[in-house]
């Protein structure tokens, strides 16, 4: 395995990664079961034609996961990075676009199911800092559920000058503050826009407000605090493609 190559685990991720004609899968390794449902629910096309195939236990599966809470079912997969388009390319060769964009946000748990939200309600990308990004990790991808195959991830170096960028663009900026006194659903989303989400434990970040149009927040219960960040991405990325119809 080269320092490029890494490891998935679970029915979904790999099964995606499969289907993913812009993935590289190196190698595959199932157990007889798992094969069978492979074949079973593919009929229409050899998912582990070009791909070398291993068969393992379930329990030599295991050493897959050993570092981490999630469970393989029977599918592992070697798998290349994508390699994802420029955000500057993509801005110039579509319109109407929804981006949205995570700052110091770095569980891979959460991560994965933004990308699974953000897939699911047709955002067109996700904006991610690439220091702190984690591009290999198996709870990330089991987390998505597949849908990373689906979502353009554009890695950049500096969220601010990023959205600085996007604003010369033409894009609205939305940074989503449970402080604020705007519910996001009064907003008519015309136009470009982003979608920043900030970490759990600090927010927004206070030198990143000067790139941002509106604060907004979700109408929660003032009993309760605050949202987890990935329920809070879903109900926004529901309404605005629910909106957007």
């Amino acid at each position: 395995m080269t320092n490029s190559n890494f490891f998935i685990v679970g029915k979904h991720p790999v099964t995606e990664a499969l289907k993913n004609p812009d993935r590289k899968v190196l190698r595959v390794f199932l157990t007889e079961e798992s094969k069978k449902n492979i074949n079973r629910e593919n009929q229409n096309i050899n998912l582990l034609k070009d791909v070398k195939v291993f068969f393992k236990t379930k329990k030599e599966l295991d050493k897959y996961c050993r570092n981490e809470q999630i469970l393989h079912q029977g599918y592992v997969a070697e798998i290349e990075p994508l390699i994802n388009g420029s955000l500057k390319e993509f801005i110039t060769l579509n319109k109407k676009i929804t981006l949205a964009c995570l700052q110091n946000v770095t569980d891979p748990r959460n991560i994965g199911s933004v990308i699974r939200s953000a897939a699911s309600f047709k955002i067109d990308g996700l904006i991610v800092q690439e220091r702190i990004y984690p591009e290999t990790s198996k709870t990330m991808y089991k987390a998505s559920s597949g849908a990373i195959e689906h979502l353009n991830i554009f890695k950049v170096s500096n969220i601010n000058s990023t959205l600085k960028y996007l604003r010369e663009k033409n894009f609205w900026v939305y940074g989503f503050d449970n402080k604020s006194k705007k519910d996001f659903s009064e907003i008519d989303w015309i136009g470009n826009s982003v979608l920043l989400f900030g970490s759990e434990g600090f927010g927004l970040n206070l030198k990143t407000e000067k790139y941002i149009d509106f604060f907004v927040k979700i109408n929660i219960n003032n009993k309760i605090d605050s949202l987890n960040i990935s329920n809070s991405a879903a109900i926004v990325f529901h309404h605005l493609n629910s909106f957007r119809k």
